[in-house]
């Protein structure tokens, strides 16, 4: 399973993303670091991706060649982290046939109705489950 990491600004949420993803799966997953920036990309690599690609080309061609996509759900969102998500990324992710697992988190003004308020470390528990629970069903 090849799973794309997408964060910009820090890269803190893709940093910890990565590192749930490496401690709990292990080698049985392939990490593509996708960054709005080098920083982001940087946090990621250092947090155990197997590799890593910066910015709007990168993101958009690789979307296309992993299997699941994750980041927050500003990934979706044009303009979003700053500008730093153009409206072509959020159209390639959002076009992409990869399974999207995001976090409803993010600055967007964007409210999901229904949706739980948690801490962050608990919402990447979850979205690590759930690929650890796609990875043994052998999806």
């Amino acid at each position: 399973m090849k799973v794309g990491v997408i964060d910009g600004q820090g890269g803190g949420i893709g940093k910890h993303i990565t590192e749930k993803i490496r401690k709990v799966l292990g080698t049985r997953v392939e990490i593509v670091a996708l960054g709005t920036n080098s920083v982001a990309t940087s946090m990621m690599l250092k947090a155990g991706a197997n590799e890593g690609a910066t910015g709007e080309n990168a993101i958009i061609y690789t979307v296309g060649d992993v299997d699941v996509v994750t980041g927050s759900l500003s990934i979706l969102v044009a303009n979003s982290m700053l500008g730093e998500v153009t409206p072509a990324m959020a159209e390639a992710v959002s076009s992409s046939q990869a399974l999207k697992l995001l976090l409803p988190i993010g600055r967007n003004r964007i409210e999901i109705v229904g949706m739980q308020q948690e801490p962050l470390p608990h919402l990447i528990d979850k979205l690590v489950a759930y690929l650890n629970n796609m990875k043994e069903a052998g999806n």
